[in-house]
């Protein structure tokens, strides 16, 4: 997520005065529909939030706090009940996530999984770039995008340098830049599989259940079993296409020895206690959330183990996730403390939790006021369109929108638009929903569209001009895959 602290005079006039302008604009001369004066009021706040989060001329989780004031004044939802949509089991699913995944971070454990995968793969330049961009993605299917690409930098950069110690820093920084970005792009694609990889899985799974309480919820293994496909298909696109673009000549430079990566492997020692009881805790949550419901494939079932429970509905895939994450603060370790404490807990990202909880305000003030169902209204126009070109420029719209704007902030603002297109069509509002959420994090041209993006620009290795070429492709070829598995298979 990207953190501007200082915005330029410009930027603060367009983005905050602008927003206000707006905002007042329709609140006192629009009149949407004059039987209901919500649904203008609440087109009013949507305006405003979208405005401030796209320019972020405020900070985004303060912007995200507008509902609790405006919703009650202009009469779109009581203040009881705009606050309790900021926390619900989905927040606590993202909290009891990030926990496990502190606690991983804290005992290296994240690291060893990286450098095991690196050491299977092999030291060829098809094998580095495949055990990178591998390591990568698999980690970030479990903890943050930011907090991945952090970790497999430094790790990269030293592989780098010693590459240029047999073939020099000309000859290999080609390569360099391709696995560079190697790491940005698995960071985020690997981000797409689970519900917890990425702000804005959560972010869809809350808003659909908001927008249609009838309808079952998404749980981790509907949306693994329909992702990680998607994940897969970008991934082996993403590194052939590196490969096939950045593969170094043979003249360049020789092969590493493999032990670079076994030397590493063993400086960080034997896995303690500590160590083994987190990876226990981290393959119980996601063999938990995998299994909790029944998972249907064809005619056959497989029961899910919440059955064993009286009232297995009662439980959710948050439960599962603050269950687990308790569990780390009640072992002792070695050193006297516990594998987990509050000093470690604090770096829960509590700007990311206002922020959902601002989309989830947003998405209910949407179906409270009826202006979900003023927009479906307003694009009736598109039933003559095939949904296959719909989804596409879904895709393409959200994916370079993110480019420019933070990608939690843009699927809460288009998911409620995408609610009501798809009411307008009369077809599935997952089919809208879930493309316009997965192109929310397929983002590859600027440094400022995804933080692994702006975590490998600023090794200083790569130029803006080399990651916009690159990721044109990677976005455009993302979108078309979204597009055909979201239609096909979703």
């Amino acid at each position: 997520m990207k953190n501007n602290n200082i915005v330029s005079k410009p930027k603060r006039i367009v983005g905050l005065y602008g927003g206000l302008l707006i905002f007042l604009v329709m609140l006192f001369f629009g009149n949407l529909d004059s039987s209901n004066p919500q649904v203008t009021n609440m087109m009013a706040v949507a305006l405003l939030m979208a405005m401030w989060w796209i320019t972020e001329v405020v900070p985004l989780a303060i912007t995200s706090l507008l509902p609790v004031a405006l919703f009650p004044a202009l009469g779109i939802m009581s203040g009881k009940d705009v606050s309790a949509t900021y926390f619900n089991h989905v927040i606590f699913l993202f909290i009891g996530g990030f926990l496990v995944a502190i606690a991983m971070e804290k005992w290296n454990l994240h690291k060893r999984i990286a450098l095991r995968v690196l050491m299977i793969t092999g030291v060829s330049p098809a094998r580095i770039l495949l055990g990178f961009m591998l390591a990568t993605a698999f980690v970030s299917m479990w903890i943050s995008n930011t907090a991945t690409a952090m970790m497999m930098v430094p790790i990269l950069i030293s592989i780098i340098q010693k590459l240029e110690e047999s073939g020099g820093e000309k000859g290999v920084s080609r390569f360099s830049t391709g696995l560079l970005l190697g790491i940005a792009y698995s960071a985020s694609i690997g981000g797409i599989a689970t519900l917890v990889g990425t702000p804005p899985n959560l972010s869809f799974a809350r808003i659909f259940q908001i927008m249609f309480p009838e309808a079952p919820a998404i749980s981790f293994a509907n949306w693994f079993f329909f992702a990680l496909p998607v994940a897969l298909m970008a991934f082996t696109v993403g590194w052939g296409y590196l490969y096939f673009i950045y593969r170094p000549k043979k003249e360049d430079w020789e092969l590493p020895d493999k032990e670079a990566f076994h030397t590493q492997y063993k400086q960080l020692g034997r896995a303690g206690f500590e160590e083994k009881v987190v990876f226990a805790v981290f393959v119980a949550m996601a063999l938990l959330w995998m299994f909790r419901a029944d998972i249907a494939i064809g005619s056959f079932t497989i029961p899910g183990w919440s059955n064993i429970f009286p009232y297995p509905k009662f439980i959710e895939d948050g439960t599962v996730a603050i269950a687990v994450a308790l569990i780390l603060f009640i072992v002792p370790s070695k050193d006297g403390g516990m594998i987990m404490t509050w000093e470690a807990a604090i770096r829960i990202p509590w700007r990311i939790v206002l922020l959902f909880g601002g989309g989830f305000a947003l998405a209910s003030g949407f179906v409270e006021s009826g202006l979900s169902l003023w927009i479906g209204t307003q694009l009736n126009w598109a039933k003559g369109i095939h949904p296959l070109l719909i989804i596409f420029m879904i895709s393409l719209l959200v994916t370079f929108l993110t480019e420019l704007t933070s990608n939690t902030a843009t699927t809460e603002m288009i998911l409620p638009v995408m609610a009501g297109l798809s009411i307008a069509t009369g077809v599935n509002p997952l089919l809208f929903m879930i493309p316009a959420t997965l192109s929310a994090s397929m983002a590859f041209m600027l440094p400022v569209a995804t933080p692994p993006n702006a975590i490998i620009f600023g090794t200083n290795r790569i130029t803006i001009g080399e990651m916009a070429k690159a990721g044109l492709f990677m976005n455009l070829v993302c979108a078309v895959i979204i597009t055909l598995m979201t239609y096909f298979l979703g």
